[in-house]
């Protein structure tokens, strides 16, 4: 039993580099051609892996920037946790800032995919994880109407994301608390 365990540990580990190898190389790619232009070949020589290991795990590259962009989601949603769920009803400074530190660590991917190149449904998404404290802020704390407090949320989403692509083009100079109080300050928030 304990020698089939090391043969599933090493195999899950062989599997997660093979996965990285190719987020790794697809990255690479993404930096210099759009999605629609890169092709399995690419990516597989890009990695040094073949084909048929691509498509173990991946059905083409939309699904692998897929993966990629859940993952990363799933990285943010961890990482501000404890201020998505706290009971205060106010996206927080420091939640920001948390914000501003994730994208700078994560930068390379980041910049891709918050791109004005990337995906604006998946922009979205990553700022929609602080939609609901946002919205009980506007609501809650400023009385706005549900409706009113969309509008307003747009606006400010729309804003932010213009600022963090901003930033990234930027190569990040400013500093997570910096970008934190501009964009507070922006959004009157």
């Amino acid at each position: 039993m304990e020698d089939q365990n090391k043969v599933k540990s090493k195999e899950n580990r062989r599997v997660k580099v093979t996965k990285l190898l190719l987020k790794r190389s697809f990255i690479i790619l993404l930096e210099h051609k759009d999605i629609s232009r890169i092709t399995i070949k690419e990516i597989c020589e890009e990695a040094d892996i073949n084909r048929s290991t691509f498509y173990a795990h991946y059905t083409d590259q939309y699904d692998l920037m897929k993966k990629i962009q859940d993952e990363l989601v799933e990285n943010v949603e961890v990482y501000l946790a404890p201020y998505i769920y706290d009971e205060t009803p106010k996206v927080s400074t420091e939640m920001l800032e948390r914000i501003f530190e994730y994208i700078k660590e994560n930068g390379e991917i980041c910049k891709l995919l918050l791109s004005e190149r990337g995906d604006i449904h998946f922009q979205k998404r990553m700022l929609n994880l602080v939609y609901g404290k946002y919205m009980d802020d506007l609501t809650t704390n400023l009385g706005l109407d549900k409706e009113d407090a969309n509008y307003v949320y747009a606006y400010s989403i729309t804003g932010s994301i213009g600022v963090i692509q901003k930033w990234l083009n930027d190569d990040m100079k400013k500093s997570p608390e910096y970008m934190e109080k501009i964009l507070l300050n922006m959004t009157g928030n």
